[in-house]
């Protein structure tokens, strides 16, 4: 009976806990429902971050490949930045030693310069010194040509070298073979010659005695250097004595028979040769002092 009481207590106890079971079982069917939603939420939200993770491990390699080259690219750049420093430090250097050099060569220069202006001048000075001297020759030639116009050419030729005028006067005009005695017709031609020669009192007068190549055979004259230093002297006496020109001014001199203008191999040429030059020129130390006072001049005008 007690037995029945237990048994029957345990079916009454089982009976009252059934409810409590179903609802439990109940509990775990929903939560085992509600964990495999979630699961599968859970699993698809892991499958997302391990994709993305995918994609940001890409882009952190792609971010590294590219730190590496812009690393590699700064190296370059400092590299060439270092690079460029010494080339402008060179060139600044070269730069200071360029205008240095320009200094100095600027100094040169203008020292050339003036060096080439102080020449310019000398020159100026010279031309405008011959000139001025030419001027005198060309009135000068022009004057003799005026009072010996009427000359036979073959007697009387002027001519003009180097800048100085020359006289020639022919040995049948002055003198008879072998003389050194004036003719008549001579001392005419030779007061022509003076009138333009006193004229110009600031040249000087240089005669000049020429000869053939033919022997003296004269006693009194011992060769043709005495011939041709006679005949010299005996034109500036007339013009000193006839004429009145300044003897300072003349100077008288032979050349016998060694500066001939034609070969001596015939009569007509050794004619030619025979002859008596009278060499007008200027004064040398009157031409310096032309040229000085030119150069005084051109100096003042420059200050």
């Amino acid at each position: 009976m007690w037995s029945r009481y237990i048994f029957a207590n345990s079916i009454d106890q089982i009976s009252m806990k059934r409810p409590t079971l179903l609802a439990l079982s109940a509990v775990l069917i929903l939560s085992s429902c509600v964990s495999k939603k979630k699961f599968v939420m859970l699993q698809g939200s892991a499958d997302k971050m391990t994709a993305d993770m995918a994609v940001l491990e890409a882009d952190l390699n792609r971010c590294n490949s590219a730190k590496a080259s812009l690393e590699a690219t700064n190296e370059q750049l400092k590299s060439q930045v270092a690079e460029l420093s010494t080339t402008n430090a060179a060139l600044l250097n070269n730069v200071g030693n360029m205008v240095t050099l320009s200094a100095k060569e600027s100094e040169n220069l203008e020292r050339s310069l003036e060096s080439i202006r102080e020449k310019d001048l000398q020159i100026k000075t010279l031309h405008d010194a011959l000139t001025r001297k030419d001027s005198v020759t060309i009135a000068l030639v022009t004057s003799l040509k005026g009072v010996l116009g009427n000359m036979d050419d073959t007697d009387v030729e002027i001519n003009v070298e180097k800048g100085v005028v020359f006289i020639s006067l022919s040995d049948k005009l002055l003198f008879k073979s072998g003389s050194y005695v004036v003719s008549d017709q001579a001392v005419a031609v030779l007061g022509k010659v003076a009138k333009v020669v006193n004229n110009k009192p600031d040249m000087d007068v240089l005669v000049e005695g020429h000869t053939d190549n033919v022997p003296v055979s004269k006693p009194c004259i011992g060769d043709n250097w005495d011939l041709s230093v006679l005949r010299a002297t005996a034109i500036v006496r007339v013009l000193q004595n006839d004429f009145q020109v300044a003897p300072g001014r003349m100077t008288a001199g032979g050349r016998s028979e060694f500066v001939p203008l034609v070969a001596n191999d015939t009569p007509e040429n050794k004619s030619t040769n025979r002859r008596t030059r009278i060499v007008i020129l200027p004064k040398l130390d009157q031409f310096y002092d032309m040229i000085e006072e030119g150069m005084k001049e051109a100096e003042d005008a420059g200050k």
